[in-house]
């Protein structure tokens, strides 16, 4: 697959998987082409990813996102590119998604995800952060739903209350129960498809 159409490409024994995006001419400059890297690896019928999320709270609100297309929520966050570390990830993708600075506060979980999405079986190995919103962001406003985009695709950011959570569709499912406990504790989950377990 070529890399500039924004697919992914393999390099060396599919150990990292590099994403493109092309934008627009600049201040009439010719096209500048991107090149990303993140941790990734197809083994078989299996793709490993290495990600990283923000878990952002506001009062009794958690700030979710949705991929277009997608009908589901899940945190904020992505792949890990070599040489970061988690919190790392978790500052740059929120700058580059929806321009938005945060600082990390702790870790909340490490989390082993083994699911199914769009035909494609992945095992991911998910670290979870708690992350703070820096003070004036417009993505503090709780009365609407705010957007971004990753490469090609649009993200809608919408802040959903922590005991409405069993209303909607979120992924992975553990995340209901743990966004939701009294007293978030540090913790190693393992989910597969549905069913999962949180140990403390």
């Amino acid at each position: 697959m070529s890399a500039r159409s924004g697919q992914a490409t393999s390099l060396r024994g599919s150990l990292i998987i590099a994403d493109a995006s092309i934008s627009g001419p600049k201040n009439g400059r010719s096209q500048i082409f991107e090149l990303k890297t993140v941790i990734s690896s197809d083994t078989g019928s299996h793709r490993f990813n290495l990600r990283a999320a923000a878990v952002i709270f506001q009062d009794e609100y958690v700030l979710l996102h949705r991929v277009e297309g997608d009908d589901f929520w899940c945190l904020p966050g992505g792949r890990v590119e070599p040489g970061e570390h988690a919190a790392q990830t978790v500052v740059r993708e929120m700058h580059e998604e929806v321009g938005a600075s945060v600082q990390i506060e702790k870790t909340l979980c490490v989390v082993e995800n083994f699911f199914s999405h769009n035909g494609q079986t992945n095992h991911e190995i998910g670290l979870y952060l708690v992350a703070r919103l820096e003070f004036g962001s417009p993505l503090l406003d709780l009365a609407v739903s705010h957007h971004g985009s990753e490469g090609n695709k649009r993200l809608t950011f919408s802040w959903v209350s922590r005991k409405r959570l069993s209303e909607i569709e979120v992924r992975p499912t553990f995340l209901r129960q743990l966004l939701q406990a009294e007293h978030l504790a540090r913790a190693h989950v393992i989910q597969r498809g549905s069913h999962f377990e949180i140990s403390y």
